[in-house]
């Protein structure tokens, strides 16, 4: 049977958190909603996997290998895996979508 859902109704999250949700995920993918309301910095990541993330609603900071970047809604980027990079902040209405792969 197929299910139907809805991207853009999700959870709020509660101030200075975020979450996450798997909308599909098999052997070598996973793509993840994710809602941020982040005014203080998110922690460090250094994934296993290749992520590659779009910014739906929102903006956002990030650092990525040290370098800041500033996203607006539409903006994606690629994050290789073993890179490190941080969410420093969002808008209350933030909104990613993230493809992952091993």
């Amino acid at each position: 049977m197929i299910t139907l859902n809805n991207l853009y109704h999700t959870e709020t999250p509660v101030p200075n958190s975020e979450i996450f949700t798997t909308l599909f995920q098999n052997r070598t993918l996973k793509i993840e909603s994710i809602r941020s309301r982040l005014k203080t910095q998110g922690e460090i990541y250094n994934q296993q996997e290749d992520e590659w993330v779009v910014l739906l609603i929102g903006e956002a900071t990030l650092v990525v290998n040290e370098q800041r970047l500033t996203l607006s809604a539409g903006d994606y980027c690629f994050i290789p895996r073993h890179t490190r990079h941080q969410v420093l902040s969002t808008s209350s209405d933030a909104l990613w979508l993230g493809v992952f792969s091993s």
